[in-house]
């Protein structure tokens, strides 16, 4: 009996822990509010406070930190928009040679999504993974409709590339509706309705 414990009871720091765990509702809100200032731009210096927070933080801490903001955002809004962007840039830098070779073989059946991706001749890990960096780069200014159908075109690209080889075909299914989420988001973009 002597090795008998007494069941030890919740203390105020489990308590604590539970009330600093964000509300789904308040980050989904957080993810949008975020989402927009990087595309929209601040209006307030408020607006630019958190903007300089936001992009610190992206900097110490990855931007997959701020990336989890927008993982459950429908596909035509803004911040999953920039999830989607987000999703592929990781994808290009963690399998570069991945990207680039399928990227080669989607090319002979996709000609027209080649000339909208922008990919220089011939297209090596490097550039695969410039291309979405200089992409995901431009997701702050006026022409984020054109960074959207770059990436659309990419994905395409890439989606037809990996239909075409060994890989997995609902992989390369869920390229192709990326691309074809992202091509929509252009759309709204264009149309000032991607909020």
């Amino acid at each position: 009996m002597s090795e008998y414990r007494r069941p030890s009871m919740p203390g105020p720091g489990l308590f604590e822990a539970m009330a600093e765990d964000a509300d789904p509702a308040e980050a989904a809100a957080a993810g949008h509010r975020i989402a927009h200032l990087l595309v929209r731009g601040p209006h307030d210096g408020e607006d630019e406070g958190l903007v300089t927070r936001v992009l610190h933080l992206a900097d110490a801490e990855g931007l997959g930190v701020i990336a989890d903001l927008w993982s459950h955002a429908a596909a035509d809004t803004l911040a999953g928009s920039l999830w989607r962007l987000y999703v592929l840039r990781e994808w290009v830098h963690r399998q570069p040679e991945l990207a680039a070779r399928e990227y080669a073989t989607g090319r002979a059946y996709a000609p027209v999504h080649e000339v909208l991706a922008g990919v220089v001749e011939p297209p090596g890990p490097q550039e695969v993974a410039e291309l979405v960096d200089t992409v995901v780069r431009g997701i702050i200014g006026s022409d984020f409709d054109v960074a959207l159908d770059r990436a659309a075109a990419f994905a395409h690209i890439v989606g037809v590339g990996r239909g075409q080889s060994e890989g997995d075909a609902r992989s390369a299914a869920r390229l192709v509706d990326m691309a074809q989420q992202l091509r929509h988001a252009a759309v709204l973009e264009r149309a000032a309705a991607l909020h």
